[in-house]
This record gives structure tokens, sequence and C-alpha cells, in this order.
């Protein structure tokens, strides 16, 4: 193992990359001594290298947040890195690069992303919430990758699409916090397949929901045994109705107009779920349905003194952030389409674009606390900007510039305000087309033949 001097060294240059000083926008929510704890348990002893576990890992989450995300740029880096420190300059061969990559530990990534988020929303004030208790938006999306063997062997393309023709997709569901946008939790699983899709990989991340919270979802978990799982946490639910289930507000105890609680039937037992746990469940469910503007909406929030049926709706017009926040880590960061050809390396990458999210997230929270705003109200696209513009000067400053520079980034950060935009509503549809190319009907490697051999032939 390095020497804790070494270690230490590691820690606080890392730091520095995301701004650190003075105003600790990472280190509050990984401190020193966290950190190194968190490398140790992780990566255990490891020998003096060109790239250490930590300039790794901040090398790799420059590769998320850059626009480039190329292994050539991130050599280059390093390259500049070493020489601007006076040390020996290291090849531009990103070889050694990658497998520092490999070797990094996918526990080490993923225990860091979350601590982050997890220190984020531990540490929110009570205005940021909703009634002091904590909203967690939850969805799922879809993430595509290089098609190769490894790559297929885990998260195999669509059933629809023949060998050679599609790529490998991979299903993500997150929990992300409403008060901070940070990712909170998440769980990973291939699109099809026995006990994988949205509802069994959000099950997976159950657990790590606390008693208190309320959990905003889109209709597909819209259903009993969502709801009796959730309860039996202390967790509850706000939806909507699944367009399969009819409402009749003529049954059930009125609350209000089209408002009412109603008992949901306990169904046949699923698959998926064991004959115990069955057993368990209640044989009813009350449940509170209630229709705003010809939306109707389904939650356990049954007592209508405190929570009105607008109440209801203005937090459900909430959840449509977590489809933003998606948006800003696959369209944004880069993460919707993958570059690394192995499965491991799928999971590794992911958790890594997670963190750099949440690391940008936590330098969004301190400008916000600065400046007395809510984190929402801030750009993530534009503090992504203002962070790389900032970043490899923040490296090398030293003394009061460090502290100057820090505080016009969090500053300028503060200042990226998002419009105001009550009541905005926009269709989902596109108005610029793709380029009307024709779609490969065999394999690559075939069409590459077909293509030669028509050549030859008018030769």
């Amino acid at each position: 193992m390095l020497p804790k001097k070494r270690l230490r060294q590691g820690v606080e240059q890392f730091r520095r990359q995301f701004g650190d000083q003075p105003t600790k926008a990472l280190g509050s929510v990984l401190p020193t001594t966290e950190l190194q704890r968190l490398v140790v348990e992780e990566v255990g002893t490891f020998r003096e290298r060109i790239y250490p576990p930590l300039t790794t890992l901040g090398l790799f989450i420059g590769q998320a947040l850059s626009q480039d995300g190329a292994c050539q740029d991130a050599v280059s880096r390093r390259l500049s890195e070493r020489t601007a420190r006076g040390e020996t300059a290291c090849s531009l061969n990103s070889g050694p690069y990658c497998k520092a990559r490999k070797r990094l530990p996918l526990e080490l990534i993923r225990r860091l992303a979350l601590k982050v988020g997890e220190t984020l929303e531990q540490d929110s004030p009570r205005d940021w919430k909703w009634r002091g208790r904590s909203i967690k938006l939850m969805d799922g999306t879809t993430i595509s990758m290089p098609d190769t063997t490894s790559n297929q062997s885990v998260y195999p393309q669509s059933g629809v699409q023949q060998a050679g023709l599609g790529f490998p997709l991979a299903m993500l569901v997150a929990v992300i916090s409403l008060s901070t946008g940070a990712v909170l939790a998440w769980a990973l699983g291939p699109c099809r397949g026995k006990h994988t899709g949205e509802q069994a990989l959000f099950r997976q991340l159950m657990p790590r929901l606390d008693f208190g919270d309320i959990i905003l979802a889109d209709r597909y978990h819209c259903n009993y045994f969502t709801a009796a799982l959730l309860m039996a946490q202390g967790v509850d639910l706000v939806t909507r109705q699944h367009q399969r289930r009819i409402t009749d507000f003529r049954r059930g105890r009125r609350l209000g107009r089209r408002d009412h609680l109603v008992d949901w039937i306990r169904p046949q037992r699923p698959a998926w779920m064991d004959a115990e746990t069955y057993a368990a469940m209640p044989e009813r469910l009350l449940m509170r349905e209630t229709d705003i503007g010809g939306r109707v909406l389904v939650t356990t929030l049954n007592d209508a003194k405190s929570v009105s049926a607008k109440d209801i709706d203005a937090l459900y017009g909430r959840r449509w952030q977590v489809e933003v926040d998606l948006r800003s880590i696959k369209a944004e960061m880069g993460m919707d389409i993958l570059r690394t050809q192995s499965a491991p390396m799928v999971d590794k990458e992911i958790a890594v674009y997670l963190l750099a999210y949440n690391l940008v997230c936590a330098l969004m929270v301190r400008a916000a606390a600065g400046v007395g705003v809510a984190p929402r109200s801030l750009s993530f696209k534009g503090t992504v900007q203002l962070y790389l513009a900032f970043v490899q000067q923040l490296r090398f400053a030293i003394g009061a510039s460090v502290r100057i520079m820090t505080a016009h980034l969090l500053g300028g950060i503060g200042s990226l305000r998002l419009p105001v935009r009550p009541g905005r509503v926009e269709p989902h549809a596109i108005r610029r087309r793709p380029k009307n190319h024709q779609l490969l009907t065999v394999p690559r490697p075939v069409a590459r033949d077909n293509i030669r051999q028509s050549r030859e032939k008018m030769a």
C-alpha cells in the first residue's frame, strides 16, 4: 500500500478537482478521512503507478463530463498534469490507463456515488422538502452500448431484432431526490428475461427508502403489490392511475368531488413472489383516488384534511423532474450510448456517470445555499459547462487564487437561474427528423461483402 502521505495527497488532489476550496463543496459530502477509508477498504494494496486509483477515477469522471469522452483525452490530461508538476512524462499510449480503469473496484465507485447522494439529502434544509418530508422520484430508462459478445451475453438486444442488427440494451432504474437532484439509489439489469423490467428493479431499491419518504412514480407502478410493499416500510406513494384500472367514484368513501377512498383487494400471487411473502400481504389496501382535470391520481396519502386533492395534484406535477434529471445524465453527459466493450465495464461506466452527476449536484447544492435558492432553480448544463471551464486552472492554482477562483465558480453557478415557465406543456413529438438512411437488414460485415461483390460485377 502507498504511504499515508501519498494517499492523502491523492485524496486532496481528487477533491481539488471539484472546486473544494474554500467552501468545501466536495469535502462536505466526502471528507478526507472517509475517502481514504473507502479507498483502503475497496482497493486494498496497490503499487505506486502512473495511474493510481483516485487519479484513474478522477480521469474517468472527467471522461463522463467531457464532450469527447475518449480514453486518449484522459491520457493527454494525465500527461499535462505530470509535466506541470515537474514529474516524469508518461506515455500517450492509452493501454495502461484502460487497464487501470479495469482495476478500479465497482463497489468503490458505487459507494462513493451513494455517499454523495445520501449526504446531500440528509443535509438539505427543511424548506427544500415537502412539509418536512423527503420526496423521492423514481423512473426507469434504457441505455445502449457497443455490440460485443460480452455485452450481448449480459444485456441482450431487443427480441424483435435479428442478431448483428441490434445493440445490447440495459435497463436502469433510479431513485432521485426532488430536493437536490442527486441519485440516491439505482439498479441495473437486462431489458428482457426472467425477473427483469422496471418493477423488478425497483423492488431491489425499496430497502434503501426511509420511513416517511414519499415516492412519485409513473402509472406503470400503480399496482397493489408496489403500494403494499411501500406501505409496509412506512413509505407513501403518489402515482397516476394505470390505464387498465377503472375508477368508479360512486363507490367507496367520498372525500370530495371525484375524490374518494376505496379498498383494493389483494390479487393472485404473482410468479416473482414466494408464498410466505404473499401470505403476509394484507387482504385489502385503503387507497385514495382523485380526479383533477381529467387525470386520476392514486396515493396512500389518505388524510384529506391535511392533504387536499389540489395538494396531491401539485405534488405529482413535480414528477416530471426525474425525466429532466435522466435526460441530463443521458443526453447532456452522454450516458445514452456507452463506449465500453465488456459487461463488467458497462456497470462501472454507468456508476462513474452517476458519481460524476452527483458531484455536479454537490456543486449546485453548495452554490444554491450560498445565494439562498433551491438547487432545482439552477441550470445543470450551465453548471457542467462552467465547471469544465474552471477545472484545469483549479488543479494547479495555489494560495489565494484557489479561493478566488472557487468563489467565482460557485458564484457563477448560483447565477445560472432557470426561467420560470408556469403551466408549460410540450408535445411528445419531434420536428427535426433523422436522416433518411436505409436500415441494415443483414449484419454489417455481410453488407460490406455485398457492396464489394456488387462493385466487382460492375467493374
